[in-house]
């Protein structure tokens, strides 16, 4: 039945939402829409700030070093360690040394190195003998039964070598470094020069004496030197006994060194007898036939 209303068409009867959903939809696909979206995701991630991105850096540089600071850890240990035993092993060699010069006897025999060839000498050779007189001085220190060292004219070209090489030898203790010569310290009758060119054969050591070695390094330039100057001054003179024992086919010369009697049993020195109890057969057999 007929109302009276008038008909309302189909698409006014649509609801009036609809176009507004559509809008937004096509509103969201747009690019504006898509910009809205990309600001809305910034901002729910927070910024790094450069510090940040610093203290980062060093985390991961500190993870990643791990290894080498352990390394490093551990090589510390291991010095620390031995330095420690290394401090030890000093401390008991200083007891050891202490212990020892507490048993040392000092022998009365008296040991006089005579430096008044100074000027025979090329600077060559003073360099040697002052290499020799350090290892006497050396060796010496470290006896048992230590002699009375002595220099004598000590000066020239000897004194300003070792001043330059061996500023140290102002401080040597057990040993006198004199300018004045032998004669003026010791008495006459108490000085034997132990020359190679003595026709006297020294049989045994007196500790009463004095014994004499030249302090010259020449290779046989001045033969028979020291003998001369013992029989000028008429003090004693002998030769060691070497040839009593091994045979040699030169001149029995030593060096300064192979004389001195201040070394332990065992090394290549001669006079060594007094001052070990040994005989001059041992001394002489050991210094040719067991010597480095």
């Amino acid at each position: 039945m007929p109302t009276g209303r008038p008909e309302v068409p189909m698409e006014n009867a649509m609801s009036p939402e609809g176009p507004d959903v559509e809008g937004e939809v096509k509103s969201s696909d747009s690019p504006v829409g898509k910009q809205e979206a990309g600001s809305d995701k910034e901002e729910c991630l927070e910024p790094v700030s450069k510090r940040q991105r610093k203290k980062l850096l060093k985390q991961k540089q500190w993870e990643e070093q791990k290894d080498l600071r352990r390394q490093k850890r551990k090589e510390k240990r291991q010095k620390r360690k031995l330095e420690r035993q290394s401090k030890l092993d000093s401390n008991n060699e200083g007891n050891v040394r202490k212990r020892m010069r507490r048993e040392v006897v000092p022998s009365t025999l008296r040991l006089i190195v005579d430096c008044s060839f100074d000027d025979l000498m090329v600077l060559k050779d003073v360099k040697k003998l002052h290499k020799q007189i350090q290892r006497c001085y050396a060796e010496n220190r470290k006896a048992f039964h230590p002699v009375q060292f002595y220099l004598t004219s000590h000066g020239g070209q000897l004194k300003c070598n070792m001043n330059e090489n061996d500023k140290g030898w102002v401080n040597w203790k057990d040993i006198q470094i004199r300018t004045e010569h032998y004669s003026e310290l010791i008495k006459k009758e108490d000085l034997v020069y132990l020359t190679s060119d003595s026709p006297d054969v020294l049989s045994e050591l007196d500790e009463k004496k004095a014994y004499v070695i030249g302090g010259l390094v020449d290779h046989n330039h001045h033969k028979g030197i020291t003998y001369r100057k013992a029989v000028e001054q008429g003090i004693g003179h002998a030769q060691l006994p070497l040839g009593n024992f091994v045979k040699m086919n030169s001149r029995k010369v030593l060096a300064v060194n192979h004389v001195t009697p201040w070394v332990p049993v065992g090394s290549p020195h001669l006079l060594s007898a007094v001052l070990h109890r040994l005989s001059f057969h041992s001394c002489i057999c050991t210094c040719f036939l067991g010597s480095d």
